[in-house]
Formats: C-alpha cells, structure tokens, sequence
C-alpha cells in the first residue's frame, strides 16, 4: 500500500467529496450548458455558462465548477493549503487540455463529431481530474512545490474565462461550429 501524505480521516472525507464533485461537476455543466440561454441572454450568465457551440465554452462549462467544488472542499478537509491548490490546479489544466485534445483527435479520426461521445467525455475527463486530484493530494509529497506556478495558472485560467467569452480569437477552438461565429451571439 502507498504511504499516504495526510490521516486517514481525512483520506476518506477528501475521497467522498471528490466522487461528489465528480457528480456535481456533471450535473453543473448540463446546467450551465443552457444557462445562458434560459437567462434571456444574460451577461452575467455568459461568464459562467456556453454563449455558444465552441469547444471553449464546453471546457468552461466542466471547469468552474470544478474549481468551486474545489472552494467546498476546502471548507471540509484540512490538508495543507499549498497542497491542495498545487493539486487542484494542475488537475483544472488536466480537465482543460483534455476536453480540445480528445475532440480534435477523434473528430480529425473519424471525420465527424458524434455528440453522445463529446457528452459523456466530458464526463470521463472530469472524473479522470477527480481521481488525479486526489491521488496528488494524498500521495504526492512533493506537490505543494508548485503552489506559486499554480496560483499564477489559476489567475491565467480566469483572465482566460473572462477574456475569451467576450473577445474570443479567431481560432477553431472558440468557433461555434453551428454559427460558425466567435463568442458571444450577436
């Protein structure tokens, strides 16, 4: 058995939460799919949920809640600070990368997207990001080194959200494939 970094209390609360945030991360990106829509189109809901069909706004849709799941269970383990954001940050770029990098390997493959397969993906990706986090967490004694390098890609990652929802670049990863426009809909 891996010898493990923090109690074993605390192991088993972290290991429930992350299988909860697992399931809420899911539940929340069904939601925040067609927040923006529901909400009349509201700017407040842009910054929070898919303004369009882009693979941008479908990592968005499973990374900030994955993030404030993250703020949750910070409230209800105790492991070090430094640890837990180094590991919860690394696992959001996981989560990040993952999504585009999947979808334009299997779509370049096959030719074409399959929508049940670009769902339930996101699903898997997000679960992988839970397993890692954890397994960062409790066996990776060294993670906390990058604490500093985490913080600055977490103050990227939001400058990104903010930036790229309302001034995307002219790239495939922020076009709606269905508009074939960038960004918010006019």
């Amino acid at each position: 058995m891996k010898k493990t970094v923090i109690d074993e209390s605390t192991r088993k609360i972290l290991f429930i939460l992350e299988i909860s945030g697992a399931v809420f991360v899911s539940v929340c990106a069904i939601v925040l799919h067609f927040l923006y829509d529901i909400s009349g189109n509201a700017i407040w809901a842009a910054v929070f949920s898919a303004v369009n069909e882009s693979i941008w706004e479908h990592i968005k849709i499973f990374t900030i809640p994955y993030v404030l799941w993250g703020l949750v269970e910070l409230c209800w383990v105790r492991v070090p600070f430094k640890r837990f954001l180094s590991a919860k940050v690394i696992s959001l770029y996981f989560l990040l990368l993952t999504i585009p990098i999947f979808y334009y390997t299997y779509t370049f493959l096959i030719g074409r997207n399959i929508p049940a397969v670009d769902i339930s993906s996101g699903f898997v990706f997000t679960a992988i990001t839970f397993v890692i986090s954890y397994k960062m967490i409790v066996y990776a004694p060294y993670i906390q080194k990058y604490y500093k390098p985490s913080v600055i890609l977490l103050v990227i990652y939001y400058l990104m959200i903010g930036y790229f929802t309302f001034i995307p670049p002219k790239l495939e990863l922020f076009r709606d494939p269905v508009t074939n426009t960038y960004g918010l809909p006019l």
